[in-house]
């Protein structure tokens, strides 16, 4: 860690160094958007210089932008096309420096259904710190956004809905630039319930810069949706069905309006899931017997969303948008499970049959407000956000326990468990560009407060049908979080073609949790930290048309426990296992340094290392009253290196057929105590990610998408190779206002995961499956309900700069 500190010193020092010394170079930026504010990606710019008629052309990246360097000064006519709006012309005079022109074009006054465009987007993309993925060739075969989520290149999802982009920590989850401050099993409930087709696009932050939360060194998966698009009134109806063992079904309905100045949209979605899970382990208990497990469980549950919105731009500067979710959920889960106790010349000692029910009620209300002001037209803005969250969980469960050796009896109680979170965030985010010196500055702050309240009441059933309390799961615990955050960084373009951008973010952080019952406990932790970033980035060389830009970068990140790693509720799963919190978990921090390299805006290479002390983890340990009982909760085991390469490589969209192919390779080592026993682990792991897209027909398309794990990891859970492969087939007809997609999942049931730990006093084997092979058919049409009189002059010309 001496050595990584002396290297952030060294680069923060010539950072500055460098921004002083730079020189300013005559560099334009022309930034492309609709009328929604939404880049068009692909848009042709050409600038003439009019002194010699000499042109030069350029295409806009997936921010819309457009990059001109080494302009010569004077003026110019700048033409922009792009396929389904009205060409634009200026004519704009480049000074010394680096210059910014925003423009906006106006669609075609064509009515939905008279003509239909076909954008072919790149699969991935890079910008700068973040990739880009378009999610609408994996939409067609999915039924949910987690669905979505599931097949995108370069992200895993666990068997709990944790969303990973690497193995050691989970991702943080933005919908629409807000994180969704909740456990991992809400959020995936609220992105089963969304549907596939409303996903704009996932953007993918392996290394945040300090406008983004510190709490992200798992990095940040932004799902972006789907808002009002202005062309009048316009909707879809998307409905779909797949089959495993059970059935899913959704049914979701689009409804867009837009005018000159505003637009609104509603977005409604129904989801009816089931599925089937099945779990055979194997654990030692002692060094004579060993437990056996073989379980099923079912997971039968319904979900519903509404999305709704409006957006209204008075004029040129100032802009406002108001979007509200709502999810609500009914979750269901039976399990059967079977244990026996062997001795190790396969005795049978002790046998039970252990049923559980489930029934969990979820409801999410999201509200949200923003606010932007354009300061001036090259591309300094003041946007402010304020975002209230709530979400409940009221789970009811009853269990019984019968035993049938070495006597016979039954165990049996029920309970309910009660959990409410409020959610609030106020964040200011200012930009301002230099443009003589060439600068862009970036400062804002963040506050965020939340509340948490968790009550469970268990009992035990008795004879005569009476109940008495159940004095180890009963428990009551409060949880209040407020973090105040601010930063500030700067990017400046510096001589040799380099873009250096670098800054610093403080948080404040301040926990109070207090379990009321069984015992009256309570900890309280405030404390201030500091994350410096700096982010360097140049291109390489240009061969045959091929861009390649290559970028360095180094950032301090934090992972604070949530309320519910840090809840003392006690959850059976079974006679021999339970879960809980620990309230003494600390936080980790990590030092990240990576190098990477995109071909064209397409992230090709990268390799990189994480430094993490105290991480916090997944870990089972041994009861220490109960030596066949197992507990599953979090702990701080010491510190991870983690080292990690990743390769892209892909044939383009434009023609027929496109393809992206990716690998992913990650060591962990960890050094620290495990159930306070030395502990000393290394794992390395591959993932190989692929996405094939073929057009058999100007109107048909054949895809496919899977991966493969290799040697994977869990925190301390090692796995075996598993994978899946999934198909899609399109077709689209009455001019494309209509598709029918047949998909098939998990083709050769290759999702088996056959696991393993043995760290401390666990040794357990085993395998997981759940109902993940699937058949489906997905049906998606586009209508126009009215061509608007008004919107044929609602734009007027001249207004795009």
């Amino acid at each position: 860690m001496k050595a990584t500190s002396t290297l952030l010193t060294l680069a923060i020092t010539l950072s500055f160094f460098l921004i002083t010394a730079a020189r300013a170079q005559s560099t334009l930026l022309i930034n492309v958007k609709d009328n929604e504010k939404t880049p068009l990606i692909g848009a042709t710019v050409q600038m003439v210089r009019l002194a010699d008629s000499v042109t030069v052309s350029e295409v806009t990246d997936p921010d819309g932008t457009a990059k001109f360097d080494r302009l010569s000064q004077g003026l110019h006519s700048v033409v922009i096309r792009y396929i389904g709006f009205q060409s634009l012309e200026k004519s704009v005079s480049i000074k010394s420096g680096q210059n910014r022109l925003d423009y906006v074009l106006q669609p075609e006054s064509l009515a939905l259904g008279e003509v239909t465009v076909t954008a072919k987007r790149p699969l991935i993309t890079q910008e700068d710190d973040k990739m880009i993925i378009d999610p609408e060739p994996i939409a067609n075969t999915s039924t949910s956004t987690l669905e979505v989520l599931e097949k995108t290149p370069g992200i895993f999802v666990d068997q709990e809905g944790g969303i990973f982009l690497n193995s050691a920590t989970p991702a943080l989850i933005y919908i629409n630039g807000r994180e969704q401050r909740m456990s991992a099993r809400d959020i995936a409930t609220i992105l089963q319930s969304l549907p596939p087709g409303s996903v704009q696009k996932i953007e993918v932050l392996r290394t945040p810069s300090t406008k983004y939360d510190a709490a992200s060194s798992g990095g940040i998966v932004n799902v972006v949706l789907k808002k009002g698009v202005r062309i009048g009134r316009t909707g879809s109806i998307n409905l779909g069905m797949n089959q495993g063992v059970y059935g899913n079904r959704f049914l979701g309905i689009n409804l867009n309006d837009s005018g000159g100045k505003g637009a609104y949209y509603l977005n409604t979605n129904y989801n009816r899931n089931d599925a089937v899970e099945d779990l055979i382990s194997n654990r030692e208990l002692t060094a004579e017997n060993t437990l056996s497990q073989n379980a099923r469980s079912r997971f039968p549950s319904d979900f519903g969303y509404v999305g709704y919105g409006l957006s209204l731009d008075p004029n040129d500067r100032w802009g406002f948008n108001y979007d509200g979710r709502v999810n609500l959920g009914l979750r269901r889960s039976s399990a059967y499970n079977l244990n026996a106790i062997n001795s190790l010349d396969n005795v049978l000692l002790s046998e039970n049959d252990n049923s559980t029910d489930n029934r969990t009620v979820f409801f999410s209300l999201q509200q949200d407000l923003g606010l932007i002001h354009k300061l001036d037209t090259i591309g300094s803005e003041w946007d402010t956000k304020f975002s209230y969250n709530y979400n409940s969980n009221a789970n009811e469960q009853n269990y019984s326990i019968q035993s049938l050796l070495p006597l016979a009896g039954t165990l049996a109680g029920n309970g309910d468990n009660r959990q409410d979170r409020q959610f609030f965030l106020l964040q200011s985010d200012l930009t301002y560009r230099f443009p003589k010196q060439g600068v862009k500055l970036e400062t804002g702050f963040k506050s965020t407060w939340q509340s948490y309240q968790s009550r469970a009441d268990y009992f035990f059933n008795v004879n005569g049908g009476a109940s008495q309390l159940d004095d180890l799961r009963t428990n009551a615990f409060n949880y209040r979080e407020n973090i105040n955050a601010a930063y500030l960084q700067a990017s400046k373009s510096l001589p040799g073609n380099f873009l250096l951008k670098t800054g610093v973010r403080m948080e404040n952080t301040r926990m109070d949790g207090r379990q009321t019952v069984p015992a009256d406990t309570s900890f309280v932790i405030n404390r201030t930290d500091w994350f410096p970033y700096v982010y360097l980035s140049r291109p390489v060389v240009k061969i045959a048309g091929f861009s390649l830009q290559s970028y360095l970068i180094y950032r301090r990140t934090i992972n604070r426990p949530g309320y519910q790693n840090l809840n003392p509720f006690i959850k059976i799963v079974d006679p021999y296992l339970y879960e809980t919190g620990n309230p003494a978990l600390q936080p980790q921090f990590t030092d990240n340094i990576e190098a990477n390299i995109s071909m064209n805006e397409m992230p090709i290479f990268a390799i990189g290392r994480n430094y993490t002390r105290d991480i916090f983890s997944n870990v089972v340990y041994q009861d220490p009253n109960f030596p066949e009982v197992a507990v599953r909760t979090f702990d701080n085991v010491g510190k991870n290196r983690e080292t990690y390469f990743r390769i892209v490589g892909a044939i383009p969209p434009g023609s027929r057929y496109f393809f992206v192919l990716s690998a992913q390779y990650n060591l962990n080592d960890y050094n620290g105590l495990y159930e306070n026993q030395p502990l000393s682990f290394s794992r390395g792991s591959w993932q190989l990610f692929t996405f094939h897209s073929f057009n058999l027909t100007p109107d048909t398309k054949l895809t496919m998408n899977g991966f493969v794990m290799f040697k994977g990891q869990q925190n301390f859970y090692e796995l075996d190779t598993f994978g899946q492969l999934n198909f899609g087939l399109t077709q689209t007809m009455w001019k494309k206002k209509l598709s029918i997609t047949l998909s098939a999942r998990d083709v050769l049931r290759t999702m088996v995961t056959r696991f393993n730990i043995n760290q401390g006093s666990i040794n357990v084997i085993g395998e997981r499956y759940n109902d993940n092979q699937r058949f489906g058919l997905n049906l998606r049409y586009n209508f126009g309900m009215k061509k608007r009189e008004e919107q044929q002059n609602m734009f007027s010309p001249g207004d795009g700069e």
